[in-house]
């Protein structure tokens, strides 16, 4: 949108919402800008000193952080690659996770990997596989889907994988988890 646009890094957008909360917050300090998507916006000129400090608080009453560090804002754009692999249509499943994370942010993958290790303590594959298991509980929670459907969704190459990963990262079967909290949610209901 503009010739030289800056681009700010925002930590902890994650939805529709997030953008519309940041561009109301843009729209109210009189900041201009252009467009806004998770995890970033942008200007059409550098923020003021005193425009960086208000949107800063601004942010940080909805959760949100503005990103200063280059680690920071890397690990913001891998944990996005990271959503969009557990998120990513079939036609993209010949694609490795890391030739995908490496492409798309324009790094080596190895580079990427030890600065995601050393800033959080995992590593991507690790994030990857608890993103897909957080949302495989989703689906068990507010979805029809049965867990066969749920491992196809989520490009598990059986659902027996999925079980595997499921259990070693709650600590229980899929089925006990879904069963559990619809019994619960049931409990809840009936009280």
């Amino acid at each position: 949108m503009y010739p030289n646009p800056v681009v700010l890094n925002i930590k902890y957008m994650d939805s529709k919402r997030s953008i519309d909360i940041v561009r109301a917050e843009l729209d109210r300090l009189n900041i201009t800008h252009g467009a806004v998507d998770i995890g970033w916006v942008e200007l059409e000129k550098a923020l003021t000193s005193v425009q960086r400090k208000l949107f800063r608080i601004a942010l940080s009453r909805f959760g949100f952080e503005l990103l200063e560090k280059h680690k920071d804002k890397l690990i913001e754009k891998i944990n996005k690659a990271i959503a969009d692999i557990v998120d990513k249509p079939a036609k993209m499943l010949d694609v490795t996770n890391s030739t995908f994370i490496s492409d798309k942010l324009d790094y080596n993958y190895t580079y990427l990997s030890n600065v995601f290790s050393e800033v959080t303590s995992t590593t991507i594959e690790h994030a990857i596989i608890n993103l897909k298991i957080e949302k495989a509980k989703e689906l068990m929670l507010y979805g029809s889907l049965s867990i066969t459907q749920i491992a196809q969704k989520l490009h598990y190459s059986s659902v027996a994988h999925l079980c595997k990963q499921f259990k070693k990262v709650t600590g229980l079967t899929p089925t006990f988890f879904k069963n559990a909290k619809k019994k619960r949610l049931l409990e809840m209901t009936i009280s």
